[in-house]
């Protein structure tokens, strides 16, 4: 079976398990105030595998759905089958557990402050698949066709802009980190994919 389809059977049942019982989520979620103060550090990595709702689940698996199933058949075609499928979860987990974090060094004095979802990881999924794709078209507000590329610069640059000023329900820094995980994560596993995406970009120029 597809890694890519266990992590999101796996996001599916605990997310519903939480939304079931409020008392799991309130244990499970990211909250950066309790992982300091109670050393509750496995928050950073459960964090990501409850949301806040349905609607908040379906669009994080959607996505990563549509990278993750290619991604992840690129890493076997890159590193081979089994390294393939372990460096994919290696890099699905590690996106996580740094954007979350990210936010623990942020927000640990807040106690208002938490969060829930996949986010950072699948951001990390994402830009990993920008490195092979740099060119493919993606749909910006699902309409406007946009390359990858150009997608994931303007992506970074509103993920910085929305971090750095704060507010509203979404971790706009997991968002960022997860992203530069991922792509900084896919470099590192094989160094001349970076020559390779800067070929694949300069080509189009």
């Amino acid at each position: 079976m597809s890694v890519t389809i266990v992590i999101i059977i796996l996001n599916v049942l605990i997310s519903w398990q939480a939304f079931q019982n409020h008392d799991l989520l309130q244990k499970l979620k990211h909250w950066p105030f309790a992982e300091k103060k109670n050393s509750e550090y496995y928050r950073i990595l459960s964090g990501t595998f409850v949301h806040g709702d349905w609607m908040h689940l379906a669009f994080n698996m959607y996505a990563l759905y549509s990278f993750g199933t290619i991604l992840e058949y690129q890493f076997q075609e890159v590193f081979g089958q089994l390294n393939g499928r372990v460096f994919y979860v290696v890099l699905y987990l590690v996106s996580g557990i740094l954007a979350n974090l990210m936010t623990y060094f942020q927000k640990n004095d807040n106690p208002q402050f938490a969060s829930v979802g996949a986010s950072g990881s699948v951001s990390g999924i994402m830009f990993s698949f920008i490195i092979f794709y740099p060119w493919v078209q993606l749909l910006l507000f699902y309409v406007i066709p946009i390359p990858g590329v150009i997608a994931a610069v303007l992506y970074l640059i509103y993920s910085t802009y929305s971090a750095r000023k704060g507010g509203g329900i979404i971790d706009h820094t997991a968002h960022l980190w997860g992203a530069v995980t991922g792509f900084a994560l896919t470099i590192l596993f094989r160094p001349t994919l970076w020559t390779d995406f800067i070929q694949m970009v300069s080509d189009k120029f």
